[in-house]
């Protein structure tokens, strides 16, 4: 599996590879590997046809969560074009973290703001390219790099979508203007997970400055974590009036993203969300 130059990679910086590398839960886009090697254990990410930019895009944005000092985020230790090699983190029993703890890190996450909406580079959300471009406004941020992206996409592909124009020039109105929040970005269960000690993970991130809400709105989306987390976040920053009214519309994007990845499934959910607010 382990070619001649990543072999010899892995060789120089962690000593030598004690087994054949055994995969690991999280490869729907790229390969994922435990590798043993007299250092200890190390994760590898690689893909036989990469994805430009993809593993630098991944690795500035776990190290820009690590930074934050909230979750407990692998280490990135080299990436490529061509392959991510990571800390491995010893995986404990979800139960271990309570919402109140869950609520806490993502209230500190969200508080890491920033005066523009964006990033200063583009990254990914699961194989899609995401733009980051910054702005300054939150509701022309989230239309032209989250979801015009996405409708055009969707259009290119054939769906139609009928008052469209009239739902986005609503937004500007529904949208509230507060600091751009460091997210996660592509917040579902899948790229959460709690360590041997009981630690809150992040990993997958699709990272940006953008509005909070958009991670609160993706883990209600498909569920699968610590219930009762939302009491504590407001303790530590405080949700803006009527965000709970708002989550379909940051739900949106994570649904187009799914229609164009994974087919018409996900029209209807998209449709009911525009006719909502229209």
């Amino acid at each position: 599996m382990l070619s001649e130059p990543l072999r010899n990679a892995i060789d120089s910086r962690f000593g030598k590879v004690q087994a054949p590398p055994e995969p690991l839960h999280g490869g729907d886009i790229n390969e994922v590997w435990l590798v043993h090697t007299s250092f200890g254990k190390i994760v590898l990410k690689t893909h036989s046809d990469p994805y430009p930019g993809m593993f630098p895009a991944e690795a500035k944005g776990l190290n820009l969560l690590s930074r934050s000092d909230t979750f407990r985020n692998p280490e990135v230790y080299l990436d490529s074009e061509a392959y991510l090699i990571m800390e491995y983190i010893s995986p404990g029993a979800p139960q271990q973290v309570k919402g109140n703890q869950l609520g806490n890190a993502l209230a500190g996450l969200h508080r890491n703001t920033a005066a523009l909406y964006g990033l200063d580079h583009d990254n990914y959300i699961g194989s899609l390219p995401q733009s980051n471009r910054q702005h300054k406004n939150a509701a022309e941020f989230y239309v032209q790099e989250r979801l015009l992206p996405q409708f055009e996409m969707a259009i290119n592909k054939g769906y139609t979508f009928r008052g469209l124009d009239n739902f986005l020039q609503k937004l500007e109105v529904l949208i509230p203007e507060e600091p751009a929040s460091l997210i996660n970005g592509d917040l579902w269960s899948g790229n959460y997970m709690v360590s041997e000690k009981a630690e809150p993970c992040l990993i997958d991130p699709a990272v940006s400055y953008a509005s909070r809400e958009m991670d609160l709105a993706m883990m209600a989306l498909f569920g699968g974590f610590p219930k009762n987390h939302i009491p504590a976040y407001n303790e530590v920053y405080p949700l803006t009036p009527l965000w709970e009214q708002r989550i379909p519309l940051w739900q949106l994007y994570y649904i187009l993203v799914h229609l164009n990845l994974f087919g018409s499934g996900y029209y209807s959910r998209v449709m009911q969300i525009i006719k909502t607010y229209i």
